[in-house]
C-alpha cells in the first residue's frame, strides 16, 4: 500500500490533509465504519501536526493529559497532569502505528489546491506530488500551523538572528545573548521562562497582556498510573476533569459571579508574583477574562521579575541592523528576535486554493463574508468537503480534542447515510448554514469573545467572532450527536439531486 500512495496520480474514496488529532481520528473512525478506500496527505515528514512542529523549550499543553487525548485510545501513564511536547507527539506516533496509519499517509506532500468536477462528482486535489482524485475531502490542517508575523518597519534590515517559536532554531545558541521577544502570547508564556535564565539581557514587546491563572500541574505518582489502568477508574477521572474545564465556560458565557471569580483568581496570581507596582500594572489586562485565550503558568511572572528582563510595553516604530527601536525613539540593542506571535487562525484559509460548484472560490467567498460554515464542518456551494476545528468550533474552555471527536462521529454518520441512499456526495444547504450562523451569532451576544472589550484572534477581519464555538463542549456534542440529511442536498453527478 505504501509504495502505491507514494506514487503517480491516484483516485480514492476518501482523502484526508493532515495527520494531527484529527486526520488520524478521522481516518481510524472512518475505516472502523467500513470506508476503507483512504489516502492521508501530511505537509512534514512524520504524523503529529502542531506537536510535531513546535519544539520550542518549555512547550506543553494547557489541558489535563487525559482530557488531552483520545476517548477511544487513553494513555495510562502521562508522566505529568498537564503534557509536555514530547510526550504529546510520542503519544500521536503510537496511534499512527497501532492503527497502521503510516501505510495510508503520503509525507512531504502538500495540497496545492482542489477544484470540484460537478460532472464526475469527485475533487481533483493538486498536491506537491501529484494529483489525487477523490469523492470526499476532510481537512484536517486546524488553525495552527501557519506562523504569524508582526509588519514592523525594516524588520528585513535586522542582521542578527531571528526565528518564530513555531520554526525554533535549537542550532543557535542564546547563551550570553541580547534577546528581543515579540509577542507575549501562549508561546512565549512558555519559552520565555526557559530561555531567561541563559540569556544576557531580554526585552520583551508586549502589545497587550494576556490574562493568567496559576498551573495546577505535578507529575503523576506510580500509584495514580496503576489506578489509571482500571477502566472505570480512569473514565470516571476524565469525565471530572471534563466537567471542570465546563465550569470555566460560565463566565465566558456572561455569569457575571463567574467572571468575577475569574478576575479575582487572575488578579491574585500577579500580585502573589510580582511586588513591583509598576510591573503589575504593565502585565494587567485591561478587558474580561476570557476576551482572549486564557494561559496558565507558574513560572512566567516570576521569570518579569528578573534583573535581566525588561518588559516593553511601547510599540515598536521599526528595527535596525542590530537592534529595535520603540515609538518613543529608545534604542535597545539585540543578538537575536524572537517571534512569539501565534498563527495565523482567521486569515490561515487565505493559504487555500478550493473551488466549488460552479467554480466558487473559497478565499474569495470567504474574503467577503468572513469565515462561514454549518456546524463547523460543512460549506454550502461546497459538496463532500468537511472540516475537522473548522469555523465556529474552538474552545476557550475546554479540550477541542472533544470537538474534534463530536465533528469525526458526525461525519462518519452523514457518509454513512448518504451510502445508505447512493448519494454520490452532500452538499450543505445554503438555508440551513444561514440558520446555524444566525443561531450561533445570537448566542455570542453578551458573551466575552465579542463584548469583552478586547480584540482577540478569536475575531476576524470583519469583527465576527469566526473562531470560537460559543457554549459548552457538552451542547456541542448534542449538536453533533446525528447528521441530518435535511440538512443537505444529496448530489448524484453534474449536480443533479438525489431523490430523498
Amino acid at each position: 500500500m505504501l509504495d502505491a500512495v507514494n506514487t503517480g496520480a491516484m483516485t480514492t474514496d476518501i482523502l484526508i490533509v493532515g495527520t494531527g488529532f484529527a486526520g488520524m481520528a478521522m481516518a481510524i473512525k472512518l475505516r472502523q465504519a467500513g470506508f476503507d478506500e483512504i489516502i492521508m496527505i501530511e505537509k512534514g515528514a512524520d504524523v503529529g501536526g502542531t506537536w510535531r512542529d513546535n519544539v520550542y523549550p518549555g512547550c506543553a499543553c494547557d489541558i489535563p493529559s487525559h482530557l488531552y487525548s483520545l476517548s477511544f485510545e487513553p494513555k495510562t501513564n502521562w508522566s505529568r497532569m498537564y503534557p509536555q511536547q514530547p510526550e504529546i507527539y510520542e503519544y500521536l506516533r503510537g496511534v499512527a502505528d497501532k492503527y497502521r496509519l503510516r501505510e495510508r499517509i503520503k509525507f512531504n506532500t502538500v495540497m496545492l489546491a482542489a477544484v470540484w468536477d460537478e460532472a464526475a462528482a469527485r475533487w481533483q486535489v493538486t498536491t506537491s506530488t501529484g494529483v489525487i482524485t477523490t469523492r470526499v475531502l476532510v481537512s484536517g490542517m486546524g488553525g495552527l500551523h501557519i506562523p504569524a508575523f508582526p509588519k514592523i518597519k525594516a524588520i528585513e534590515s535586522f542582521t542578527g538572528k531571528t526565528f518564530h517559536s513555531a520554526q525554533w532554531d535549537h542550532a543557535y545558541d542564546l547563551t550570553g545573548k541580547r534577546v528581543a521577544v515579540i509577542g507575549t502570547g501562549a508561546s512565549a508564556i512558555q519559552f520565555v521562562p526557559q530561555i531567561a535564565p541563559k540569556v544576557a539581557h531580554l526585552d520583551l514587546y508586549q502589545r497587550t497582556p494576556p490574562w493568567i491563572i496559576p498551573k495546577p500541574d505535578r507529575a503523576i505518582s506510580e500509584a495514580e498510573t496503576k489506578l489509571l489502568k482500571f477502566g472505570p477508574y480512569r473514565k470516571m477521572f476524565r469525565q471530572f476533569l471534563f466537567l471542570i474545564h465546563e465550569l470555566r465556560v460560565l463566565g465566558f458565557l456572561g455569569n457575571k459571579r463567574a467572571q468575577k471569580l475569574a478576575q479575582h483568581m487572575a488578579v491574585s496570581h500577579i500580585h502573589k508574583t510580582i511586588s513591583d507596582p509598576a510591573l503589575r500594572a504593565k502585565v494587567t489586562p485591561n478587558y474580561k477574562v476570557g476576551c482572549k485565550r486564557v494561559m496558565i503558568s507558574n513560572d512566567y511572572y516570576p521569570t518579569l521579575t528578573r534583573p535581566n528582563v525588561d518588559v516593553i510595553t511601547d510599540n515598536i516604530a521599526e528595527i535596525r541592523a542590530q537592534s529595535v527601536i520603540d515609538v518613543n525613539g529608545v534604542e535597545r540593542p539585540a543578538d537575536a528576535i524572537i517571534f512569539g506571535t501565534g498563527f495565523e487562525v482567521t486569515s490561515a484559509y487565505k493559504h487555500w486554493n478550493i473551488q466549488g460548484i460552479g467554480g466558487q472560490d473559497l478565499k474569495t467567498l470567504w474574503d467577503k463574508t468572513g469565515m462561514r460554515s454549518f456546524k463547523g464542518v460543512s460549506i454550502a456551494g461546497f459538496p463532500n468537503l468537511f472540516l475537522l476545528l473548522g469555523p465556529h468550533t474552538a474552545l476557550g474552555h475546554n479540550s477541542v480534542v472533544i470537538m474534534i471527536e463530536a465533528q469525526v462521529g458526525y461525519i462518519v454518520d452523514a457518509l454513512k447515510q448518504a451510502r445508505a441512499k447512493n448519494a454520490a456526495a452532500l452538499n450543505a444547504k445554503a438555508a440551513s448554514q444561514a440558520a446555524f450562523i444566525a443561531e450561533i451569532s445570537a448566542k455570542l451576544k453578551g458573551t466575552v469573545w465579542q463584548d469583552g472589550g478586547c480584540q482577540s484572534w478569536y475575531q476576524d477581519e470583519h469583527g465576527f467572532v469566526s473562531t470560537i464555538w460559543p457554549g459548552s463542549a457538552a451542547s456541542y456534542q448534542k449538536t453533533m450527536r446525528a447528521a441530518d440529511l435535511q440538512d443537505f442536498e444529496l448530489l448524484a453527478t453534474e449536480t443533479a439531486k438525489v431523490n430523498a
